[in-house]
């Protein structure tokens, strides 16, 4: 049985930014902008901290260092330009977290034949060994993350995040 949506009350650190933004001399300060980005960062950060520490710190891995590994794990080999595109994260970052990856085995880099300023990484057996021991407890934070919510509000709130992504894709 579905529960019907009930509005949500601000909570105190969304309200006391607030008041404190209306005291900024903006012309015309857009308050849900500023709540619906608030809280997307608050619970981005608060699921990014709970993995880490809950999930991914079994295998000493950070979220940047999961997430490459994950696409790696889905798309196969990548150039590591691509693999900073995916992370949103500079190349050399991106250079950084794969080094390490590296170190633990999870991943390997190769060199383009034609082009030898490409680098290429893949996944190897013990990064995939890793991600499908990892993701099932993952996975479980995924699903906390949308507990309480029916289908319809999940299906709304996907829908909704892929239109604030699009507003926020660069070329």
């Amino acid at each position: 049985m579905e529960r019907s949506y009930q509005h949500q009350q601000p909570r105190k650190e969304e309200h006391d930014t607030l008041s404190k933004l209306k005291q900024m001399p903006v012309e015309s300060l857009n308050l849900e902008a500023i709540s619906i980005a608030t809280n997307l960062y608050r619970s981005a950060q608060k699921l990014r901290v709970k993995m880490e520490t809950e999930v991914l710190s079994s295998y000493k891995l950070s979220w940047t260092a999961f997430s490459i590994l994950y696409d790696l794990w889905v798309w196969g080999k990548l150039e590591t330009r691509k693999i900073a595109e995916l992370s949103g994260i500079s190349t050399a970052t991106a250079s950084n977290v794969i080094k390490t990856l590296e170190k633990k085995s999870f991943c390997r880099k190769s060199i383009d034949t034609r082009d030898r300023r490409l680098v290429f990484v893949s996944i190897t057996d013990s990064g995939k060994q890793a991600i499908e021991e990892l993701y099932p407890e993952f996975h479980k934070g995924e699903t906390e993350l949308i507990a309480g919510m029916t289908k319809d509000e999940q299906k709304t709130l996907t829908e909704l995040l892929r239109k604030v992504a699009d507003n926020l894709h660069t070329t």
